[in-house]
C-alpha cells in the first residue's frame, strides 16, 4: 500500500448526471454488516445513498452510468467531522457549564444548550456554499 493511497479517502459510486460544470456521482454506503445472511432481520444493516457533486473536468469523458472512485484527502475528511460532530459537542458542553454555573435551573440549561447547537448548524447551514468550496473531491475511473 503506498503513502499517497493512505492519504486519500475513496468510495465507490456510479455516475448520475454529467453537465458542463458539474458531474454527479451516486454513492451506496453500506454498513459493515451488509453482507451478513441475516441482514433481512436485521434492523442495523442499512445502506444510505449519498449525492457528491464533483466540478467536471474538461479531460474526463464520464458518462452517466459509469463506475467511479471518487477520492478525498483524508484530512479534509477528519476537517468534517471535526465541523459536523466535535465542534457541536464542544458548544453544547461549553454552554451548559456556564448555564448552570450562572444558577440557571437544569432544564433552562438544557434548553440553552440545545438551542446553542442549533444555532451552530443553522451557522454552517448559512456557511454551506463557503464550505463546499473548500472540499476538493476528484473522480477516477476504476
Amino acid at each position: 500500500m503506498s503513502s499517497r493511497r493512505s492519504e486519500t479517502i475513496s468510495h465507490r459510486g456510479k455516475v448520475i448526471d454529467v453537465t458542463p460544470e458539474l458531474t454527479t456521482v451516486e454513492i451506496v454506503s453500506q454498513s459493515a454488516c451488509s453482507a451478513c445472511h441475516a441482514k433481512s432481520l436485521c434492523s442495523l444493516g442499512e445502506s444510505v445513498v449519498k449525492k457528491v457533486e464533483v466540478p467536471t473536468r474538461p479531460y474526463h469523458s464520464f458518462k452517466p452510468g459509469d463506475e467511479v472512485n471518487v477520492l478525498l484527502r483524508a484530512s479534509m475528511g477528519h476537517k468534517a467531522v471535526v465541523i459536523a460532530y466535535g465542534l457541536p459537542l464542544v458548544v453544547l458542553i461549553a454552554v451548559l457549564l456556564i448555564c448552570i454555573e450562572a444558577g440557571l435551573p437544569e432544564l433552562f440549561s438544557g434548553l440553552a444548550a440545545i438551542g446553542s447547537v442549533a444555532l451552530y448548524y443553522f451557522v454552517i447551514w448559512l456557511l454551506r456554499g463557503r464550505l463546499r468550496n473548500s472540499y476538493e473531491f476528484e473522480i477516477r475511473e476504476l
